[in-house]
């Protein structure tokens, strides 16, 4: 299959799943776990939405691998594997707000070559594949670019660990003086589609895992957006950060001497 065509079907499948949400969607007196903490929720529908995605993407391809955010990782015979966030941002989906995503990426023999995140609330699907700009809908989008740290709109998030929401907030204490204002919506994947769609001028986070960032790391990056970690490192679950050249290395120099990636 081509990039385009992993990405129609990964399309396809992604708008199936978030339409299942929004049909089902719970109330906080759902069906409600916890994972790494008692504010990291899984709900039933997390499960239903991946094991949804997992069903259409074996039956269209059956050899494949996939990675899944709750039921982990599916060997397979193919070099393809399917990157699958069933719900990134379930605390938003729980409670009713709008900024959370079916997120579906394909990776190619260790590379990302098509990416989707179904913003279903706000009825919106980011798409990218490699070397085919980022879209939203029929508008080609593009980061914004040019921008100052000291105008720029900084998009961020929290973990779940106490003690790393205490380094986190100390961090951001630092960052805040320095930028036009911070931004914190709850997802990841959003947070990247809509940096993407020129939204927000950066983001950064810790904690963050593969499948959170794969699919809008793609749209991120096809709309003009450089995302890496820290000091040359690629972006992984240590740090990521994202913004147009220029912005990129400005933030990037503010954050390493306030050692973010340390332990409180």
């Amino acid at each position: 299959m081509t990039e385009l065509e992993f990405l129609r079907l990964a399309e396809e499948i992604a708008r199936e799943a978030g339409d299942m949400l929004l049909a089902k969607r719970p109330t906080m007196s759902g069906e409600i776990e916890t994972k790494s903490s008692p504010t990291d929720v899984v709900t039933a529908l997390d499960k239903a939405s991946e094991e949804l995605i997992r069903e259409r993407i074996l039956a269209a391809r059956p050899a494949d691998r996939i990675l899944g955010e709750e039921g982990g990782e599916e060997p397979g015979e193919s070099d393809v594997r399917w990157i699958v966030d069933p719900i990134d941002g379930t605390v938003n989906f729980l409670y009713g707000l709008p900024d959370w995503a079916v997120s579906i990426a394909v990776e190619v023999r260790g590379e990302i070559v098509a990416g989707v995140v179904n913003v279903a609330p706000r009825g919106e699907v980011f798409t990218a594949a490699r070397g085919h700009g980022a879209w939203l809908g029929p508008q080609r989008l593009r980061c914004n670019t040019g921008v100052p740290l000291s105008q720029a709109l900084v998009s961020t998030g929290f973990g779940y660990d106490k003690n790393r929401r205490a380094v986190q907030g100390e961090v951001v204490a630092q960052v805040l003086p320095r930028v036009r204002d911070i931004r914190r919506g709850g997802s990841c994947a959003v947070d990247l589609c809509s940096l993407a769609a020129g939204r927000v001028d950066a983001y950064y986070e810790r904690g963050i895992n593969h499948w959170d960032f794969a699919a809008a790391g793609l749209v991120a990056t096809e709309s003009g957006a450089r995302l890496a970690g820290l000091n040359g490192r690629p972006v992984s679950p240590d740090y990521a950060l994202c913004a147009a050249p220029g912005l990129f290395e400005e933030l990037h120099d503010l954050l390493v001497p306030l050692n973010p990636e340390r332990d409180a």
